[in-house]
This record gives C-alpha cells, sequence and structure tokens, in this order.
C-alpha cells in the first residue's frame, strides 16, 4: 500500500510530473461496500484535458479522471534487487538483443530495425534504445515502409516497469494506432545456485554442443526450421545447445539453449517430452548449460518467459530468478489494417514458413 493511514490525503502530482513514477489513490467507480478507493502504481504517460494515464509495470494502461483523484504523488524509483544481479534495462535489452541476432539489420538513429525472414517477433521488430533521429511519426512511418519492402509485419519492442524503460513510447505508440499484441517478462538470477542445484535425474546424461544437430531441431517446438532460423539459433557471443538422450535414437527427452556474453548467461528453448514431465529434466539441462556458463566467466542469468506460461514461471522462481522488467511488441496500424498480419505466435509474416507444434513438449523456453 503506497498510502498510509499516517499520509495526508493531497494530490501531489501534476502534469509537470509527466514520465515520472507516481502512486495515486482515486475514488472507485460503484465500489463494493468498504472499498471506496483503489491505488494505481506507474509511470505518468500523460495528462490531458483532465484525464491521467498511467503505464503499470506490466504495460497495462489506466485511465484516471482527474477528478477521481483523491491523492498522489511522485515515488522514487524502485530500489535495486537485494539478491542477484543487479541491471538496467538497457544492459539487458543489448545483451538480450546479441543472443538473438537478426540476418539483416539497419540503423535509424539509435534505433535499430532487424528483420530475419519472420523467424520470431524479436529478431523481426525495431529495438528502439535511444532517439530515432527524426520526429516520432516520420521514424514510424520509415519504419513501416522499411517492413514492408520486406513482406513483413512492422513491430516495435518495447519495455516497462523498471528504470529507463519505455512507457512514454508505449502511449505514442497506443495513440497513434499501434496494437500491442504480445507481453512477456525478463526475469534475472544469480547463476551460481543454478549450477549447484542438485540433480534430480542423476541417470541422464547432458549432452553440450556448439550447432543444434537434427535431433535437437527434432524436440525444438518450431518445426520446419529454416536456414534463417538456424542462423539465428546460432547467433550470439558463445552458444550452447543442450541434449538430454531419449530411449530412442535421435528423439531427446530435453533440449535447452544457452548464450554466453560476458557475466550474462541466457537461457532459451528449454523443453521436455511431455511423456517425461515433473522429473526434473528442464532442471538437469539449466544446470548443466549454466555450469558450462560459470566456466566461461559468467555470473548473472536471464530468461524470457511468456506471461501465462505458470510451469515456467514456478520453476525460474524455485531457481531464484524474479522478474526485472515487462517487454512488448506493438504491430503497425498498416499490417492491422488489411495488410501482412502475423499469427499468435512468434513466427510472424507469411515468409516464416514454419509452423508452432504447441502440443508437442512441455515447454519452458522464452519467447
Amino acid at each position: 500500500m503506497e498510502f498510509s493511514a499516517h499520509f495526508r490525503l493531497e494530490v501531489r502530482v501534476t502534469p509537470a510530473d509527466v514520465g515520472k513514477r507516481v502512486s495515486v489513490r482515486r475514488l472507485r467507480e460503484d465500489p463494493p461496500e468498504g472499498e471506496k478507493f483503489t491505488d494505481t502504481v506507474g509511470v505518468l504517460t500523460s495528462w490531458d484535458d483532465g484525464v491521467l494515464l498511467i503505464t503499470r509495470r506490466s504495460g497495462e494502461s489506466v485511465r484516471i479522471p482527474e477528478s477521481a483523484l483523491v491523492a498522489g504523488k511522485v515515488v522514487p524509483t524502485a530500489p535495486a534487487r537485494r539478491r542477484g544481479p543487479a541491471a538496467s534495462y538497457e544492459e539487458l535489452a543489448r545483451v538480450a538483443a546479441r543472443a538473438w541476432q537478426p540476418v539483416e539489420r539497419e540503423r535509424l538513429g539509435e534505433w535499430e530495425l532487424r528483420a530475419a525472414s519472420g523467424f520470431t517477433r524479436r529478431a523481426n521488430s525495431v529495438l528502439p534504445l535511444g532517439d530515432p533521429g527524426v520526429p516520432l511519426d516520420d521514424a514510424l512511418s520509415l519504419v513501416r515502409e522499411w517492413y514492408a519492402a520486406r513482406e513483413l509485419p512492422a513491430y516495435v519492442q518495447t519495455a516497462t516497469g523498471a528504470e529507463g524503460t519505455q512507457e512514454l513510447l508505449c502511449a505514442e505508440l497506443e495513440a497513434r494506432g499501434w496494437v500491442r499484441e504480445v507481453t512477456a517478462e525478463m526475469w534475472i538470477g544469480a547463476l551460481a545456485p543454478i549450477g549447484d542445484l542438485p540433480d534430480p535425474a542423476p541417470d541422464r546424461t547432458v549432452v553440450l554442443a556448439r550447432e543444434a544437430d537434427e535431433a535437437w531441431l527434432g524436440r525444438y517446438q518450431r518445426k520446419g526450421v529454416s536456414e534463417v532460423a538456424l542462423e539465428v539459433l546460432g547467433s550470439g557471443p558463445s552458444v550452447w545447445f543442450a541434449t538430454v538422450p531419449g530411449a530412442e535414437p535421435g528423439i531427446p527427452a530435453a533440449i535447452g539453449r544457452c548464450v554466453v556474453d560476458g557475466r550474462w548467461a541466457g537461457f532459451a528453448a528449454v523443453e521436455v517430452d511431455p511423456s517425461l514431465r515433473r522429473q526434473g529434466l528442464a532442471t538437469t539441462v539449466m544446470a548443466a548449460l549454466a555450469r558450462r556458463a560459470l566456466s566461461e566467466g559468467a555470473s548473472a542469468a536471464w530468461l524470457q518467459v511468456e506471461a501465462d506460461n505458470a510451469g515456467a514461471r514456478a520453476l525460474y522462481a524455485g531457481m531464484g530468478f524474479a522478474a526485472h522488467h515487462a517487454y512488448h511488441h506493438y504491430l503497425g496500424p498498416a499490417a492491422t489494417d488489411g495488410g501482412i498480419s502475423a499469427g499468435a505466435d512468434e513466427q510472424v509474416g507469411h515468409r516464416a514458413g514454419g509452423e508452432l507444434g504447441g502440443g508437442a513438449t512441455e515447454r519452458y523456453r522464452s519467447v
């Protein structure tokens, strides 16, 4: 609760505080008995025509009439985590980008336009870290033209919920008709505790390799992986693929991917045969990859997880991971208005050539 019993109820925020993190209390509409007020914490992204727009950590936007305010104040940036690694949003965004690289990229000021024939939104979206060097409307027009020339939908990847994230840009995109399609979270944690985890499947061998072989790709959730997809999967400073052989040759029981980049180790594509669930194979894969990353000098870990993937969230929380920020993919209005559209999965555009086998594995993978 942001407002204590001793806090004097007064509105201490003004339109001059746009861009700052605030906490406000307002009157509820048709409140349940005894719940007259509700509190909202987030970044004040606009204050126009008597309405406040506050973006929460999750990226959700809340519109609050000025007339409903009973209290409000600017609050300090969330304190650094007391356990695990400390990191800025920009550092994590750049580390994640290096771990999943496109096959084509172009600079627009400090923005980076990325394309990989539609294989995943992350490799086919703009990473807007900084100033595009032109007015926003011009930048977005150039973005849409760049992706249209490649027969791809235009996506912008943004983030909310940490110092230096892009709540204001999210609001500007929404005001211009861009639609948020996907929200996930970046989680971070200390690496050593993962490597020290007791092996729940000691009879299973984990094979580490520099390239994804046919067996690994056979377990990977995205089927029909193209040459472009292989290039993306193999990108990164130091990439490792883990395979737990199954009972039948060529059919792994579990797989995983890790990219080591300085102090960071990024985990992805942790997938387990559904017939072998709850035997600790995901933990076995993660621990083996963590030990390899530790041997290369890494000390911190990150991964990206879907907001609705309850199994993955429980697994990673048990390993000491915690959410750092949320990230989102905004689809440009040209694609929404009848142009090239993206499906509900991570492969975008009609040239992706792959199909997601959502029921084929128990998945803990990042997005």
